[in-house]
C-alpha cells in the first residue's frame, strides 16, 4: 500500500501569521516520509479540494517553505466558502471524499476559525458514515480571537500589536495639532462579536491618562449621548480625544451601526463605516474637527511588525496538527493553554471539533472596565504576553522579503 498523503487548506480571513502555521505543518510532515507521502494544498481553500484543484508542495524548496513563516497573506489562497449541513448537501461531502480517494489522501487539515471547524468536524463525519479512513484535524486561526478553549488564536496577538502600536502613534500625531486643529481621532477595528481587537488598543495607555480615552466594544451595547459625553469630558479635560472602535458595535435593539444590508457567504451581515458614522454624531454634537481611519486589511497583514509569540504559537499549531493526525486522534483542534501570565508560559493541547465548532469567545465582563469605554488590569495582564517580541522579516531593497511559491497543479483525476 502506497503512502497516504495530506490534505492542507486555509480558510476565512487571512492572518499575517497563517503562513507560519503552513510552514509548521508542511516542515513536520517532510520530517515522516515514510508515514506522510505529499502534502497538497487546497487552491482557495476547501474550493480547491470540491473542483480537484490541488496544489502538490513537494515541489517548492525547503528554502521556500521556510520562507512562508516570514509572509503575511495566504500562500495557496484562502476562501469565504460554508459547506451545508450533511443532510443538506450530502453530495459535496460526498465529493470530497472522491477528490481525497482519488489522491490517496487520509489526513485533512483545515486552518481556520469557527466555521471552518465546523466544517472540518463534519467532513470527518461523513468519512466515517462512508468508511473512508480519513484523520480530520482543525487548525485554529482567527484575529478575531473568538475560537473558545484556546486561550489565544494565531492571527490576535500581531493584530493586537499593531492595534496598540498604531494608537500610540496617532494619539502622538493628535496630541501635536490638537490646540489649533483636529481634536477627536477614530480608529476602527475589525471584531463582529467579540472586542478583542478593540481591546488591544487599551494596551496603548499605560496609566497616565494616555490614549486611547474611549474604547467601544460589541460586547457593550452603544449609547450615543453616553458616547458623546465621554468624547466631550476627554477634549474639555485632556485637549483631544482617541477612539478605538469595534467594526461590529450595535444599538440596544442590536442592530449594528455599520450594517451594510449584504451578507458574506457564511450568513453574517457585510460590516463597515464605524468610523464615519461616530465622526458625523461628534459633528453633529460637540462640533470638533475630527479625522478618521480604517484598519481593515493592514492590520491583519502586517507582518513587519507581527508579534514574535504569535509567530512562534502560529508555527507550532502547525506541528502539533501533524503529530496529533499521526497520533490518530480524529475531529480535533490543537490549542494554547496559558500557564501563567507572569512569566509567560504556554504548552499546547487539544480538544474535540465537536465543542469547537461554532461557538464565540466572547470579552469577560471583568475585561471591561464599569463605564464600558476601557479595559481593565485582568484584560492587560492577558493581552500584554501575547504581543511580546519582535519577529521581523528579512529585507531587501528597503521592503520585507516575502517568499512566492510556484503553486503547481496536480493533474486531475476526476469528472468536474
Amino acid at each position: 500500500m502506497s503512502i497516504p498523503n495530506a490534505f492542507y487548506a486555509q480558510s476565512g480571513g487571512v492572518t499575517a501569521v497563517i503562513n507560519a502555521t503552513a510552514c509548521g505543518l508542511i516542515e513536520a510532515a517532510r520530517k515522516q516520509p515514510d508515514r506522510i507521502g505529499k502534502v497538497f494544498a487546497g487552491r482557495n481553500g476547501i474550493i480547491g479540494a470540491l473542483n480537484e484543484e490541488l496544489i502538490d508542495t513537494s515541489f517548492e524548496s525547503s528554502e521556500a517553505i521556510a520562507g512562508l513563516r516570514q509572509t503575511p497573506g495566504g500562500a495557496f489562497g484562502s476562501c469565504r466558502y460554508k459547506l451545508k449541513s450533511i443532510e443538506e448537501s450530502e453530495q459535496e461531502y460526498r465529493r470530497l471524499i472522491d477528490v481525497f480517494k482519488a489522491h490517496n489522501i487520509r489526513y485533512f487539515f483545515y486552518n481556520g476559525g469557527g466555521d471552518s471547524q465546523d466544517t472540518a468536524h463534519k467532513i470527518s463525519q461523513i468519512a466515517e458514515k462512508l468508511g473512508y479512513p480519513l484523520t480530520c484535524v482543525g487548525v485554529p486561526k482567527t484575529v478575531d480571537n473568538d475560537l473558545p478553549f484556546t486561550d489565544s488564536c494565531p492571527g490576535f496577538g500581531s493584530v493586537a500589536k499593531y492595534v496598540a502600536i498604531s494608537a500610540r502613534e496617532a494619539a502622538l500625531d493628535v496630541i501635536s495639532m490638537s490646540a489649533t486643529s483636529t481634536k477627536v481621532f477614530v480608529l476602527e477595528v475589525m471584531g463582529r462579536h467579540a472586542g478583542w481587537i478593540a481591546a488591544a488598543g487599551g494596551l496603548a495607555d499605560e496609566g497616565h491618562n494616555d490614549a486611547p480615552q474611549v474604547i467601544l466594544f460589541p460586547e457593550i451595547q452603544f449609547d450615543k449621548q453616553q458616547f458623546l459625553a465621554k468624547v466631550q469630558e476627554s477634549v474639555e479635560t485632556h485637549g483631544y480625544c482617541c477612539v478605538v472602535a469595534s467594526e461590529g458595535i450595535r444599538y440596544a435593539d442590536g442592530h449594528f451601526i455599520a450594517e451594510a444590508g449584504r451578507k458574506d457567504a457564511f450568513g453574517h451581515s457585510q460590516l463597515g463605516g464605524v468610523a464615519p458614522a461616530l465622526v458625523e454624531m461628534i459633528n453633529e454634537g460637540p462640533g470638533y474637527k475630527c479625522h478618521w481611519a480604517v484598519s481593515d486589511y493592514l492590520q491583519r497583514s502586517a507582518r513587519h511588525i507581527a508579534s514574535a509569540v504569535d509567530v512562534e504559537q502560529a508555527y507550532l499549531l502547525g506541528e502539533k496538527a501533524v503529530e496529533l493526525a499521526l497520533d490518530g486522534q480524529n475531529a480535533v483542534m490543537p490549542v494554547i493553554v496559558r500557564k501563567s501570565d507572569e512569566p509567560y508560559r504556554w504548552v499546547v493541547d487539544s480538544v474535540s471539533l465537536a465543542d469547537v465548532a461554532n461557538v464565540e469567545k466572547m470579552m469577560p465582563e471583568n475585561f471591561i472596565s464599569e463605564d464600558g469605554f476601557s479595559i481593565t488590569n485582568a484584560c492587560r495582564s492577558y493581552l500584554l504576553p501575547l504581543i511580546q517580541g519582535e519577529s521581523y522579516p528579512s529585507y531587501q531593497n528597503g521592503l520585507p522579503n516575502y517568499i512566492g511559491l510556484e503553486n503547481r497543479m496536480v493533474e486531475k483525476i476526476l469528472a468536474t
